[in-house]
């Protein structure tokens, strides 16, 4: 698709409002985040990342006093409803995605921020065996993955968290964790508030 002929004619005004409306309009069509790169390429390469970095505030900033956000996320840009509005959408939709167990919240919060960690690792910091299905649930969901092997008999795996982790928290780096003694409480939160994006 190319955006050009559409925006050539218009004044500059014009033409950065339609910017703004292709990007708002490329982003609502995703059904995942949308990175930089992939917007870049959408414009065949005439707006650098800096550019539409700028642009995507901008339509952030046309996004306040909206039900609806622009975030960004590890892998890239998208809209998502605002917090306070999540209690009306789960009474329209009761059937929204079960809660993460409190089994795997732990293990994840062990992993994200004691990575990279082996399974013997996780249940060390934790005190109870692993529930394989629990870590099958983690990597069917591409939250974690193994990340090369620790240098001890039987080369156990090491597991680490991938981008779409942060995605689904709409986290945009592990800088952004909360602090390690409130990790539970914190994933559970942001596993409510992540649930209705």
């Amino acid at each position: 698709m190319n955006p050009e002929p559409m925006i050539s004619s218009l004044s500059e005004g014009e033409q950065q409002h339609e910017v703004l409306m292709q990007l708002e309009a490329i982003i609502f069509a995703s059904d995942s985040a949308v990175s930089l790169a992939r917007l870049k390429e959408a414009f065949q390469d005439k707006y650098s990342k800096a550019q539409l970095r700028q642009f995507l505030q901008q339509l952030a900033m046309l996004q306040h006093g909206r039900s609806i956000e622009l975030i960004e996320t590890a892998q890239g840009f998208r809209f998502q409803v605002r917090a306070k509005y999540r209690t009306i959408i789960t009474q329209v939709w009761p059937e929204r995605p079960t809660r993460l167990s409190p089994s795997l919240l732990e293990i994840l919060a062990v992993i994200a921020y004691h990575q990279p960690v082996t399974r013997a690792d996780i249940e060390q910091i934790r005190g109870v065996s692993n529930n394989s299905q629990i870590l099958r649930t983690l990597f069917d969901w591409n939250w974690i993955k193994e990340s090369g092997f620790r240098e001890l008999p039987g080369r156990p795996a090491l597991l680490v968290t991938t981008p779409q982790f942060l995605n689904a928290f709409g986290l945009n780096s592990l800088s952004q964790l909360p602090p390690l003694q409130d990790a539970k409480e914190a994933f559970m939160a942001l596993d409510a508030s992540a649930s209705v994006s």
